[in-house]
Formats: C-alpha cells, sequence, structure tokens
C-alpha cells in the first residue's frame, strides 16, 4: 500500500470516527426533538428518535403556558433581557478594554491585575452581597439586577478578550489618527471599533447565550411568573408533587435552543474569527 493510499485510509477513519462521537454528542438533542411531537404517555415509553404517533398537541399546550401567562411572555422577557445586557456588555467592555490597552493612567497594571484576579473568583461568593445591596435598592422581582450590572462592565472576561484583540492592532493607527486632529475617544470609535468587529461579535454571542441560559440568577430576583424568563418558564412544567407536563416542556426547549442555534450559525464566521485572532496575537 503506497502513501497516499494509506493516508487516505487513515483519513477515512479519523473522519468516521468524527462522524460517531458528533453523533453521539447530539443524540441528546435529536431525542429531545423527537420527545417534543410525541403524546405524553409515549415519551419514555418509546425510545426510539421516530415518533410512532405525531403530534403538534404539546407546542401547542406549551405555547399556552401555565395559568394566565403564556410562554411568549417568558420570550419576551428573555428577549428583553438579553439585548439590553448585549448592547451594555458591548458598549462598555469595549471601552473598558480601550482604556486599558491603549491609554496611559496611573495604577493601570494594578487594575488590570485585580481585574483578572475577579475572573477567578467564584460568583457565589458575592452572591450574598449582591443581594443585599439589590434588595436594599429595592430591585427584587425587576430586571434592574440582571441588567445595571452590565453598564459597569462586570465581565471580566471580556475586557481581557477585548483587550488582547486591541493590544494586537498597530499603535501607528492611532498615532496616524491623532496627528490629524483625532481625540481619544475619536480613536476608539472611528479606528478600534472598526477592528475589533470579531472580539465584539464574540462577544455579543457568549453574552447572550449565558444570559438566555441563566437561571440561577433570574430565580433569585425575579418573584412574579409575569416577569419569568424563558428557563424559569421551563420550570413551571414540571411539578413536585409528581405530575409534571413532559410533551410541553420538551416542545418548549426545542423552541428555547431557536435563538441561540440562530445567532451562533449566523456569526460563526466572526466568532471564529475573534477567538483565534485574540488566542494567537496578544
Amino acid at each position: 500500500m503506497n502513501k497516499r493510499a494509506s493516508g487516505m485510509l487513515r483519513a477515512g477513519y479519523l473522519n468516521s470516527l468524527i462522524i460517531v462521537l458528533g453523533l453521539g454528542m447530539l443524540y441528546p438533542i435529536l431525542w429531545l426533538i423527537a420527545a417534543s411531537f410525541k403524546e405524553t404517555n409515549a415519551i419514555f415509553g418509546d425510545p426510539g428518535l421516530i415518533p410512532k404517533a405525531f403530534t403538534l398537541k404539546n407546542y401547542v399546550k406549551g405555547w399556552s403556558g401555565i395559568g394566565i401567562v403564556g410562554f411568549s411572555a417568558f420570550f419576551r422577557n428573555s428577549f428583553f433581557i438579553c439585548a439590553l445586557c448585549v448592547v451594555a456588555n458591548a458598549v462598555f467592555c469595549s471601552l473598558t478594554a480601550y482604556a486599558f490597552a491603549r491609554l496611559r493612567f496611573a495604577g493601570r497594571n494594578i487594575w488590570f491585575a485585580i481585574l483578572l484576579i475577579t475572573m477567578m473568583l467564584p460568583g457565589h461568593v458575592t452572591l450574598i452581597p449582591r443581594y443585599i445591596i439589590f434588595r436594599s435598592f429595592h430591585w427584587i422581582d425587576t430586571f434592574l439586577p440582571l441588567i445595571v450590572p452590565k453598564l459597569f462592565a462586570v465581565d471580566a472576561f471580556f475586557i481581557f478578550l477585548l483587550v488582547q484583540f486591541i493590544r494586537s492592532l498597530p499603535k501607528e493607527l492611532d498615532e496616524s489618527a491623532l496627528i490629524d486632529g483625532c481625540g481619544k475617544f475619536g480613536i476608539y470609535w472611528r479606528i478600534i471599533i472598526p477592528l475589533t468587529v470579531p472580539a465584539l461579535i464574540t462577544t455579543v454571542l457568549f453574552t447572550f447565550l449565558w444570559t438566555w441560559d441563566d437561571f440561577f440568577n433570574q430565580l433569585l430576583y425575579l418573584n412574579s411568573p409575569q416577569r419569568y424568563t424563558v428557563p424559569m418558564g421551563l420550570r413551571l412544567f414540571l411539578d413536585s408533587s409528581g405530575v409534571s407536563s413532559w410533551g410541553p416542556m420538551f416542545a418548549m426547549s426545542v423552541l428555547s435552543l431557536v435563538p441561540s442555534f440562530i445567532l451562533f450559525f449566523s456569526l460563526q464566521k466572526y466568532f471564529v474569527q475573534g477567538i483565534s485572532t485574540t488566542g494567537i496575537k496578544g
């Protein structure tokens, strides 16, 4: 067997292994989608992926929600929170990253080191202090505890990501802009922002996914069903007494995956570019 045939055979084995592993990882998602089209009493009795009796009742019942609150309200609340968090992180994290990467000020290295330390601090450590602060502001059962902190660039990971990307940009661009009479903010808006689009897309994507899937913080601060988000709305289908609406919950779980899939695949090119660039240069 020549080297070319041996290489093709090895590549075939590798591709087959990747396909098998990929199908194994996709199986839970495929099972979830199949279960959403089954009758509730057949979900666990029929382990196959192809429903024996195809039905859309789960989607109709799930979209009607629980009680007087329809599931569309949970989607609106989640989209509202995610949109504001995405905008806030993109703007204020990029501003903070620009300051650390380009501006000279007293204690810059110390403050950046403190920023990196906060990335290593478990979120549960600040859980009780944050709750006490927000309760003193009378923000419990509102969206404010989920949105307002983003206005202060509290996500150190995105700042670090953007700092690494901005540092990879030539400083000669800033110097040329200064010669042309552009100020610090002008450099940020006209030079830095257009060139950091891949890193900003990565920030937008991660912010949306983490906020959309966040259950713990929303459970902590939201009490009224009218303000519930999608993860909390899915929890309403589970009954501690043992009577749970599995079919509608699976149907709404499938719908809850759609925005994340659309956003990821539409921004996949920029996401990969942003991750690879910040990983190589820095």
